[in-house]
């Protein structure tokens, strides 16, 4: 696989010689570890570099060698049907990013190829998500992405677009969710290579990613906060269901009621369709005239553990708690959660919640202590785990 990076108009680097380019392009292994963006100016091939002589700009605008219409110069066009004829594009693949489609589409038409498919979008909360929607195994792969503003933003997307394709060709795909990015394996790479010798994480997503680690990772559970705060509260341990909003979240929710005066466990039966987007479809467990406290570990944009709040009140359930640690609140969360069906909603600190998104029925519980102690452990060579029991 080869990558292709257009870096940022702003780079402070010296800049290249007249006859080249204004952006550098850089080609490199799909086996080597990183992608050498700045690779020295002597090692540059111009042997077959021809310059494209283009007329000077007009009012300050360079012109555009190839137009609205999808013609080109008679250089440039010359060049593409010398490549179109000459050349075998069967394993070679074009893949843009979004930091500058149009560029990517005008190179892949100069080639005459058409570029790959490949899906990219946000979550809610801005987390970049990447699939290849076609094999590339076999082939030399080019990304297009330049490192222009938001500079941060475009670089992590072309980070995860390099590991989707290394992942997709490493292997036959038979499914083509197996195109998926890893982006938890690729940060806990970067961690690791920047020079991090230990991580202190609070409530995984998913316990299987200290694993992606390769050095020592400390699992901070933030449920010993939560549980405290609901034994200051005077409700009956006989009264209390502890629910979980779907079946992948069972064992956290069954752990926490086992230290909740082992109270009984219900759980949400959904069907999801998409991200971002639940459907509840059944309740297993008896809610009727009960307390019940929805646990989980962050709540985005509520969707899931709304609609498991509606579906506990049909039950009969007599009030609804929420119980999260990561309080990301992606839009429409505020108003899902602050719709009257939660009795109170607690969390954590471990990420701020902007003034603006206070609702009522809001408990924000500091995790401070929890972590400082954490932190004296490690230091002192101590059980962390111990915490916890």
């Amino acid at each position: 696989m080869a990558s292709l990076l257009l870096p940022s108009p702003t780079s402070s680097s010296t800049s290249p010689p007249s006859s080249l380019s204004s952006s550098l392009f850089s080609r490199s292994s799909l086996n080597h570890r990183c992608l050498r963006a700045n690779a020295p100016r002597s090692r540059i091939c111009l042997r077959n570099f021809v310059k494209c002589s283009l007329s000077e700009p007009l009012n300050g605008k360079p012109c555009v060698p190839i137009l609205n219409d999808g013609s080109l110069s008679k250089f440039l066009a010359s060049k593409r049907l010398e490549s179109a004829v000459h050349r075998s594009n069967n394993r070679l693949k074009i893949f843009s990013g979004t930091a500058n489609p149009s560029l990517s589409q005008e190179i892949a038409w100069y080639m005459g190829l058409d570029l790959g498919r490949i899906k990219i979008k946000r979550f809610a909360d801005g987390e970049i998500y990447v699939q290849l929607q076609e094999s590339v195994r076999g082939c030399d792969v080019y990304l297009v992405q330049p490192t222009c503003p938001p500079a941060n933003e475009n670089l992590m997307e072309l980070l995860i677009m390099i590991d989707a394709c290394r992942r997709a060709s490493a292997k036959t795909i038979t499914a083509t969710q197996g195109r998926e990015s890893i982006a938890a394996k690729l940060v806990a790479n970067l961690i690791t290579e920047a020079g991090a010798d230990r991580v202190l994480a609070c409530d995984l997503h998913s316990g299987q990613s200290m694993g992606y680690f390769d050095i020592p990772v400390d699992h901070v559970y933030c449920q010993p906060v939560i549980l405290d705060y609901l034994a200051s509260k005077t409700i009956r341990s006989n009264d209390l269901v502890v629910v979980s909003p779907d079946v992948g979240g069972v064992a956290r929710a069954r752990a926490f009621a086992k230290k909740l005066s082992d109270a009984p466990l219900a759980i949400v039966d959904k069907r999801r369709y998409g991200h971002n987007l639940a459907e509840v479809m059944n309740l297993i467990g008896d809610v009727k005239g009960k307390v019940a406290v929805m646990v989980d570990d962050m709540i985005d944009t509520a969707g899931t553990i709304a609609k498991g709040a509606a579906l506990l009140h049909d039950e009969g359930a007599r009030e609804v708690y929420a119980c999260s640690t990561h309080a990301v609140f992606s839009p429409p969360a505020v108003e899902r959660l602050s719709s009257g069906l939660f009795q109170e909603v607690i969390i954590t600190n471990t990420i701020p919640v902007m003034e603006k998104n206070y609702f009522p029925q809001l408990t924000v519980l500091s995790v401070a202590n929890l972590m400082g102690e954490t932190i004296w452990r490690v230091h002192d060579d101590c059980s962390v785990s111990s915490i916890f029991q």
